[in-house]
């Protein structure tokens, strides 16, 4: 947390903000982030006008003009807002970027699992996350996507998590994926079968698309580029449920630790079974 739907929502909501600003400084607080902020990155966004912002998986990048970008990460606490320079800081305000008509972009942080740093140009950008990431799931091709799971004996929860495999999923959303492709979490990948497979794709896609609309889950801190929670927590149907009925086949959601994380399914829905389509 968060995940892809929530930076979507963060990106959507601070373009109208950011694109065309100029960043006219930047500071730090006295606590380090999961990357510490640089001092002599301060000198060099300053003046330079934002040109876009975007995301890659879970990650947030801040174009500037002349090539170099900031590059952010919410970590599991992270909220990134644009608010009035006069406005008195939030407690755990880590970072604030000055914009250049009275406002500022403010990075707050309770765990500072998060962080946030300055790449100097486009390739440095692009080395950085084609190192970490794979494909969006919009981008999932059928062929290479049946292949990257029959290609491996990992548990399908544990390929979902994998942002090599499948950049922005997170536990939240492999969760309710995997129910509402009615596959068991705990199913090898190289055990599934090409209808399966492109079940999950879909369902991977349907399932974010719905997260988005609903501007994301806020399980706990999260809020959007606009203050705003997300209400898609009030559509989930197995994360966060254990114990609860199913709300198609009435059998109780049962939690495991698979992949070092909560795990939640159906026995009902989600049966395993190796002949199963």
């Amino acid at each position: 947390m968060p995940e892809l739907p929530e930076v979507e929502t963060v990106v959507r909501d601070l373009r109208p903000a950011l694109v065309g600003r100029i960043v006219r400084s930047a500071a730090a607080g006295p606590l380090a982030l999961r990357v510490p902020w640089r001092g002599e990155w301060a000198a060099l966004v300053a003046g330079a006008t934002i040109t876009a912002i975007r995301r890659r998986g879970k990650w947030i990048l801040i174009d500037l003009q002349g090539g170099g970008a900031l590059l952010g990460h919410l970590g599991m606490t992270g909220q990134l807002r644009v608010l009035r320079a006069d406005e008195p800081a939030e407690s755990h305000t880590h970072l604030s970027f000055t914009l250049d008509d009275g406002h500022e972009l403010r990075f707050r942080d309770i765990r500072r699992f998060g962080s946030f740093q300055y790449l100097a140009a486009a390739s440095d950008l692009d080395t950085f996350i084609g190192e970490r990431l794979g494909p969006e799931p919009w981008d999932l091709q059928p062929a290479s996507w049946y292949r990257d799971l029959r290609s491996s004996r990992r548990p399908l929860k544990a390929l979902l998590l994998d942002q090599a495999v499948v950049a922005g999923v997170g536990n939240i959303y492999a969760d309710e994926s995997l129910f509402a492709a009615r596959l068991p979490p705990r199913q090898r990948g190289a055990l599934t079968t090409r209808v399966q497979a492109e079940r999950l794709r879909l369902a991977i896609l349907a399932t974010l698309d719905q997260a988005i609309a609903a501007r994301g889950s806020t399980i706990r801190n999260y809020v959007g580029g606009s203050g705003l929670e997300g209400g898609f927590q009030h559509e989930h149907r197995v994360y966060a449920r254990a114990g609860k009925a199913c709300l198609v086949c009435g059998e109780l959601i049962h939690m495991m630790r698979l992949a070092g994380r909560s795990t939640h399914w159906c026995p009902g829905c989600q049966r395993s079974s190796r002949v199963r389509s």
